[in-house]
This record gives C-alpha cells, structure tokens and sequence, in this order.
C-alpha cells in the first residue's frame, strides 16, 4: 500500500473515520513482516466475538483469501485481491449478491479488510509488459497483517479462558461428587455434626449454578464449596481420629484388666506402715506406704489436665481449621469498626477488636477463655466477629458462646458453614481490611 495514500469508496458509499483510521493502521506494517494466511484465518476465528465478526462474514473472508495467489501474507507479494462478485459468491458457497455486500461491509467495519476502488468501481489489475502487476483495484489485507500480533494475542487468550472454564466445570463436578458423597457417608456412619444443615448448604450452591455460567461466577461457587467439602472432611478426619484414640484406650484397658486376671484384694500382700509414714490408698484401691517427709503433690484431674493442655488433645477444639482473614471481614464486616483505627490489617488487630466487643456483647472473660481454649484464639475472635454480625437475632451472647464451645470439645461445631451463610447474608460486600 502506498505511504500517506488515502482512497475514498466509489459511488454513494460514505467515508468513515473508521475507514480512515484503518487505512493509517495498514500503512505501520513492519517491514519484511509476512504470516501464513491460513493460520491467521484460524486466529481469527478464535478470536471472532472479540473482533465483532460473524460466522458468515468470516465465510466471505475465506473465500477472499482463496483469491491471494500464496500461502504467506506479505508487502512483497501485494495486498490486493480482485474478484469479482460472481467468482467470490461461488467460494462463498453460493452467497447472494445482497448477502456478500452486507458481509464485506462487516469485515471493513471490523477493520479486518479495506476497500481501494477504481474510478468505475470495478476490480482489476494493470500488469507491465512483463506480466507483474502494476496496480489492482479491489480488497487490500493489510489490515491482516499490520493486526497480526493483535489478532494472535486475542486468539491465545480466548483459547486460555476456554481451557480455564473447562479446567474449572471439571473441579466443581468433582467438588460436587465430593461433597455429596462425604455428607452421605456422615449421615450413614451417624458421624456427629450439623450434616443436614450443609445438605441444605449444598443444595443452595447447586442450584446457583447457572446454565451458561461465565467464569467469575464458576470460580466464586467452586470457592465456596470449597470450603464446604473442607470442612465436611474436617470432621470426619475428627471423628476418625477420636475412634482410633477410644479404640486405643479400650485397648489399653483390657491390656490391665487382663495382666493378672486372677489377682484380688485379698491375695495382695498388705504393706506395713513404718515409723514416720502414713498409710494412703492407690487407685486400685491398695493400701500404699507414703513417706511424710517426701510426700508428693496430688496429680491434677483429668479435667484440670484436659483445660490446662487442650492444645495437646488430638479431637480437642483446637483442630479446628482456621479461615482465611479476608474471608472473615467479608463476613463480619461490623468487626471493623472496632479494630485498631477503625481497620483490621492482621489476626492480631482481629482478636483485640474481638476483646472489645466480647466485654460489649457482656460475655464473661471465663466464656471467652474457655472458647480461646477449644477452639484457638483465631477461631474464637472469628465466632466474636459472627456474633456481632448476627446482633439481635441471639438472645444470650455469653450462653450462645459456651453451647459452641461444649460442641468444639466434642467435635461436632464448624465455623465454615456459619462463614458462608453471613458472606451470602452481606450480598458480598467486601471493605478494606487496613
């Protein structure tokens, strides 16, 4: 195409600034810079709605670039194709005449081909004495190569988002089967926990899935059952490890019942109590010497050790999975108020807001603690921030706290669930954590 050359359209055909615009763009072809026409028309087809194209206007460009006489697009071989309407409404599988102008005129929209017309508006070539062509009037495709790089990165990425939609429907199908599955198995075993609650859970995030769903909302319900199918396994691995651990101790029990199965209190030899000791009483309920001067402290209870060291427990609270924090203020955005500055930058800033409104809710530091125990501080500041989003639908904050407290020791509370039903009760709403 020749440089600074502007061509206007034959007969009542209006110039266009978008006309114009194209014909500048055709003129920045980098030299030597040539493209199989073959698979760039595959580009484009990739990259159709995203050129604004229809499927037969792409027929039409088909059969123009049946006309370029090479398989590679270049300068050096010309730009122009001159058919005329007869030859190209036969490679465009028979196109009315009407219907092949309407679709020409699409692709000169799209800026994908121009128009250089001769003074008639008829298309040919002036060739020299030696058979070159001189000078053709007719569809240049400059166009096609000055958008290659363009029109190559738009088909790329639509190729990509294809593959991550599809990537994506796979994960949800499977998440669906998972979390079906693993709720069934809980209901059949009878394993403790609020297993009708997540059905209902589940079958909301299912019947949000839309027909024709786009990927932003695919990846937000597969986000969500995520979580759901997380925590599903969460307190069955729980509920595993504590039938190993009573397995265990059953086990253990009848190790010491049947060690000496003919022993009993009376064919056990008595201890005599010497000069400066005192006779106690051993579990077993043995009389046992015990010197006065060395007399060791009583071993704590079983209760006692259990508040002391919860953490150490296997099926205590505190396996407890801990969400992230930006998941927690999607939920419980009235927790901001009441951090640091009015802003929450870290689980730190979170448990302090969570003291402060602890003692506002009045519920007891002893409640608050034995929550902090069961459960870990994250998660227990995580409950103090849904409580407060949930305001006056609970009576007693302080009650309402020990009841979730006593079903984390037992294994049968999950934060998830509670989470994700105040994320869909905010509509999403989402603040600046700090």
């Amino acid at each position: 195409m020749e440089s600074g050359y502007v061509t206007t359209p034959f007969g009542r055909r209006p110039m266009s600034l978008g006309m114009l615009a194209s014909q500048q763009l055709a003129e920045t072809i980098e030299p030597g810079m040539k493209r199989s026409k073959w698979k760039l028309f595959r580009a484009i087809c990739e990259a159709r709605p995203a050129l604004g194209v229809t499927d037969r206007a792409l027929t039409v460009l088909d059969a123009l670039l049946t006309f370029y006489p090479d398989d590679e697009i270049s300068e050096e071989k010309g730009l122009i194709v001159f058919p005329s309407n007869a030859q190209l409404s036969l490679r465009a599988r028979g196109m009315t005449p009407a219907t092949l102008r309407r679709h020409l005129a699409v692709l000169v929209e799209a800026g994908l081909i121009l128009r250089k017309d001769s003074p008639n508006g008829k298309r040919y070539a002036r060739r020299d004495r030696a058979g070159a062509i001189g000078e053709a009037f007719g569809f240049s495709v400059a166009p096609l190569l000055a958008r290659a790089v363009e029109i190559e990165n738009l088909a790329a990425q639509v190729i990509a988002d294809r593959e991550l939609l599809r990537a994506t429907r796979e994960r949800l199908t499977v998440c669906r089967r998972d979390i079906s599955k693993l709720i069934s198995t809980a209901i059949d075993e009878a394993v403790p926990g609020d297993w009708e609650q997540m059905m209902m859970m589940f079958r909301d995030l299912v019947a949000r899935i839309p027909r024709m769903a786009g990927i932003e909302e695919l990846v937000s319900l597969l986000d969500e059952m995520g979580l759901l199918r997380d925590e599903a396994v969460n307190l069955l691995e729980r509920h595993i490890k504590r039938e190993k651990i009573d397995a265990n101790e059953s086990q253990n029990e009848r190790h010491k019942q049947n060690s000496n199965p003919d022993s009993t209190s009376e064919l056990e030899p008595r201890f005599e109590t010497k000069q400066g000791e005192t006779a106690v009483t051993n579990n077993e309920g043995m009389a046992e010497p015990l010197d006065v001067g060395r007399q060791k402290p009583p071993r704590p209870s079983a209760g006692y050790a259990g508040r002391m060291q919860g953490a150490a427990d296997p099926v205590a609270g505190h396996s407890l999975k801990s969400f992230p924090l930006g998941l927690v203020l999607q939920a419980c955005p009235a927790i901001l108020d009441y951090g640091p500055g009015g802003a929450i930058g870290n689980w730190r800033d979170l448990m302090s807001a969570a003291v402060i409104v602890r003692s506002m809710l009045g519920v007891s530091p002893s409640a608050y603690e034995e929550a902090c125990a069961a459960m870990g501080p994250e998660n227990a500041a995580t409950v103090i921030a849904c409580i407060l989003e949930r305001g006056g639908q609970i009576n007693s904050p302080g009650g309402y706290l020990r009841d979730l407290t006593r079903r984390a020791e037992r294994g049968e509370f999950a934060i998830g669930p509670m989470l994700m039903a105040l994320v869909r009760a905010n509509g999403g709403v989402r603040r600046h954590a700090g």
